[in-house]
């Protein structure tokens, strides 16, 4: 199945980091950012969390939620959110199930190493559950900025 705009997001449940499931059901009626990424606590993360947090308000006002989606567990999810004062669900997925079937995941390579991992992309959903928005190639410092101006055009508000 691939993932394409138009089409029904794919469903999950993944633990929050309180450890209690959430669904993507759960926000249907409501525009979600479901954006994966690495690792916490590494700089590039850390920039596109805090973009996230800085533009928190902006988003809020236009009923968006922002989920964010790494391998990581419920403690480091703690640990980040604690840190820098994250407002926003942070989900785990550690076996990195819901971020293969967003074809978010996969082979990667850093200083000459191969690995799997997640993939730094992003997801608009609308209201009815349908991706409205696909971001691969996502540069981590911008993207909030670049998000908070689609989704104006996208939700229709000026």
């Amino acid at each position: 199945m691939s993932i394409e705009i138009g089409f029904p997001a794919p469903p999950f449940t993944l633990n929050n980091a309180q450890s209690e499931p959430i669904s993507l059901s759960d926000f249907l009626g409501q525009w979600v950012i479901l954006y994966f990424y690495p690792r916490d606590n590494t700089p590039g993360c850390i920039k596109e969390a805090c973009g996230f947090r800085d533009h928190h308000a902006a988003f809020t006002s236009q009923k968006v939620q922002v989920l964010g989606v790494s391998a990581d567990n419920e403690a480091s999810h703690q640990k980040f959110i604690r840190k820098f004062d994250l407002p926003f669900m942070l989900l785990c997925d550690p076996e990195g199930a819901v971020a293969k079937t967003y074809e978010s995941y996969g082979p990667k390579k850093f200083m000459g190493k191969s690995y799997e991992g997640v993939f730094r992309q992003t997801f608009v959903i609308d209201p009815t559950g349908n991706i409205a928005k696909i971001y691969r190639k996502v540069k981590a410092e911008p993207h909030a900025e670049e998000l908070l101006a689609d989704i104006s055009d996208l939700v229709g508000i000026q």
